[in-house]
């Protein structure tokens, strides 16, 4: 895990003017943001606002066509080192949970280490057990996926991600994919990270882990960023009609 060290002030992640389109319909439109490193932020807003798109452009699933994406230092390019080093930073979870089905859950944590940073198969799976113990379910290690419940596999799926020991990780919805009584053992884990430094990008409509963990929530409709604040005064004081609408329909559930 990598806290936020105290003499690093340049942003870890830079977006400057971006914007991405679907055919003709503009996803992005003209996003502005930076990322402190250590930074906790949950990025909220209606259905197609653009906040999956910004995240998957972070993390380069999606290319943007306008602007520039800086991440650790280095622009998003299809340069392959620009690719490799990316990749090497950054984490990603997803909806779904993305796990290999015909591989054991330690299998699963092991594979990348392996074959992309070259670990030996020894010091491979003793990672892949440690952050398994760090996400509560070292217990399953040998079972596979389809043996797990919901949340034990998003479990599994965040402990994929830091066995790469990435500095940045990004969080798509990562909770919507689970009924209800799964969902706080997947947040509980992510406040955890938030504590201990991680630099964290979470897309989500859980408007209690933003009041726990951000420590900024950013509010996006039609592709843009049209107001951001630390939870408090995002809670209590939104600045725009826009942004009380929509909070006064979430908050209500």
């Amino acid at each position: 895990m990598n806290p936020n060290p105290a003499h690093e002030t340049s942003p870890i992640i830079r977006m400057e003017g971006v914007s991405k389109w679907f055919g003709s319909f503009q996803a992005l439109d003209g996003v502005d943001l930076e990322v402190a490193p250590g930074e906790k932020i949950v990025i909220c807003g209606p259905s197609g606002s653009g906040k999956s798109t910004l995240i998957r452009c972070i993390s380069r699933l999606e290319r943007h066509e306008k602007g520039r994406i800086v991440v650790d230092g280095t622009e998003l390019t299809d340069h392959r080192a620009s690719l490799a080093h990316l990749h090497s930073e950054v984490g990603m979870v997803f909806q779904q949970f993305n796990l290999f089905p015909h591989l054991s859950v330690l299998d699963n944590l092991m594979l990348a280490p392996m074959r992309v940073r070259g670990l030996p198969r020894d010091e491979a799976r003793a990672l892949a057990m440690d952050y398994l113990a760090r996400v509560q379910i070292a217990e399953q290690a040998q079972k596979f996926p389809s043996q797990l419940s919901g949340g034990q596999q998003q479990r599994v799926a965040i402990a994929r991600s830091l066995c790469m020991k990435p500095r940045i990780m990004l969080f798509d919805e990562p909770t919507s994919a689970l009924d209800p009584e799964m969902i706080m053992e997947v947040l509980q884990v992510m406040e955890g990270l938030a504590r201990e430094g991680m630099t964290m990008l979470c897309v989500t409509h859980e408007m209690g882990f933003a009041r726990r963990a951000a420590d900024r929530v950013v509010f996006m409709d039609r592709g843009r960023i049209v107001e951001q604040a630390a939870p408090e005064a995002f809670f209590a004081a939104p600045q725009t009609e826009r942004c009380r609408d929509f909070l006064g329909r979430i908050l209500q559930h």
